[in-house]
C-alpha cells in the first residue's frame, strides 16, 4: 500500500503537520509505505480551464496537462497512491489557497461530465483510493455549525469522495495559533483557553489522526483483495 500525505499549510511542524505525522504513523503501522509532501514547497496555480483533459480522445489519463512543478506530484498520486490524505489549516473559512489549487489540479482531470449506463459519473482513478481531509482551525467546535464551517469545509472532501470513492474528514478545532502568545496581538485572554485545549483536546485529535491513517490502510487492503 502506498499512502501519500499532503501538507497544505505553510508551517512544517505545527498543528496540521503534527496531525499528518500522526496519521502517517498509523498508516505505517498498518503496513503502508508513506510519503509526506509539503505543497508550499511547490510553485503552481489552480486549474487554467484549458480543458485539455476533456478533449475527445485526450491522452492525459486523469493527469493535469499543465507542465509545471506540481505535475509530477499529481501524476505520482494518480498512478501510485492507494491512500491520499490532505491536511490544511482553515483561513477565512476555507482551506488554504495552496490546498484548493492543488485539489483543482488533482481532481478535475480525473473527473468527467460523462455518465455511464446507470447514470453514474464516469471518473478515471487508476485504482480504488481511500482519501481523507484533516482540517485545523481557530474556530471552536460549538461554533462550527453556526458559521457553517461544517458545510463549507465538507465540500472538498465530498468531491474527493465522488472521484475516488471514499473520503473522511477530521476536524481539529480551536487550535493553538502561536508558540508564544506574548509576541502577538491576539484576542485578550485567549492564550489560557487555547493552552487548555492544546493540553486536553489536541492529544485526542492526534490519536484520532493515528486511527484515521490506520483505518484508511485497512480499507485499501480490503479493496485490493
Amino acid at each position: 500500500m502506498k499512502a501519500i500525505f499532503f501538507n497544505g499549510g505553510p508551517r512544517k511542524n505545527f498543528n496540521t503537520a503534527q496531525l499528518l505525522a500522526k496519521a502517517m504513523e498509523g498508516a505505517q503501522n498498518a503496513g503502508a509505505e508513506t510519503e509526506l509532501i509539503h505543497l508550499y514547497d511547490y510553485e503552481y496555480a489552480g486549474c487554467r480551464s484549458c480543458f485539455a483533459c476533456k478533449l475527445k480522445g485526450n491522452k492525459t489519463a486523469g493527469v493535469c496537462a499543465v507542465r509545471d512543478s506540481i505535475r509530477p506530484v499529481i501524476e505520482k498520486t494518480q498512478r501510485e497512491a492507494d491512500i491520499v490524505v490532505i491536511g490544511s489549516p482553515v483561513y477565512y473559512g476555507y482551506p488554504t489557497g495552496q490546498t484548493l489549487n492543488f485539489v483543482e489540479r488533482l481532481l478535475f482531470p480525473a473527473d468527467s461530465y460523462l455518465r455511464d449506463a446507470e447514470g453514474k459519473r464516469v471518473v478515471i482513478p487508476h485504482k480504488p483510493t481511500q482519501t481523507a481531509v484533516i482540517y485545523t482551525m481557530n474556530c471552536p467546535e460549538p461554533m462550527m455549525k453556526r458559521v457553517k464551517f461544517d458545510t463549507i469545509l465538507g465540500f472538498m472532501g465530498a468531491e474527493m469522495g465522488k472521484v475516488y470513492g471514499y473520503n473522511e474528514i477530521l476536524n481539529s478545532c480551536d487550535t493553538y495559533q502561536f508558540s508564544d502568545y506574548s509576541r502577538y496581538d491576539a484576542v485578550p485572554g485567549a492564550e489560557p483557553r487555547k493552552r487548555k485545549q492544546r493540553e486536553e483536546q489536541f492529544p485526542i485529535d492526534l490519536q484520532r489522526a493515528y486511527e484515521l491513517g490506520e483505518r484508511l490502510v485497512k480499507r485499501a487492503q480490503e479493496a485490493a483483495q
